[in-house]
């Protein structure tokens, strides 16, 4: 699977089982960390953790295996790390506190979709 349906595929998971405010950074030439990072919200700390949960299920389906996964636990902040894209899922709060979005913002580069 190419990175752009791999990014398509994650965003239809995550709409699917309702996260907010999902966009796509664009990160091919900025960073050497990915190529995409793909945000997302949930309304509680148990959504966060139910929607890193379904998209590693969903992913697998797909053949695609999760390499890594941070912040389940807590469920402020859970990253799942799929190679050359990054999903960060927040806590509505914790996305606004840290302003995540607005650090990787380099002009063009987040979309709301692929």
């Amino acid at each position: 699977m190419n990175e752009k349906d791999l990014v398509k595929n994650i965003v239809n998971i995550l709409d699917n089982k309702k996260a907010t405010n999902i966009k796509i950074i664009d990160l091919e030439g900025i960073s050497t960390l990915a190529d995409y990072f793909v945000v997302a919200s949930g309304r509680s700390t148990t959504q966060v953790k139910a929607l890193l949960d379904y998209l590693d299920e969903e992913m697998e389906k797909l053949g695609v295996n999760m390499i890594r996964q941070e912040g389940k636990q807590e469920g402020k902040w859970a990253v799942a790390d799929f190679g050359d894209v990054i999903v960060h899922i927040f806590h509505e709060e914790t996305r606004t506190t840290y302003a995540f979005d607005e650090l990787w913002d380099n002009g063009n580069n987040i979309k709301d979709n692929i």
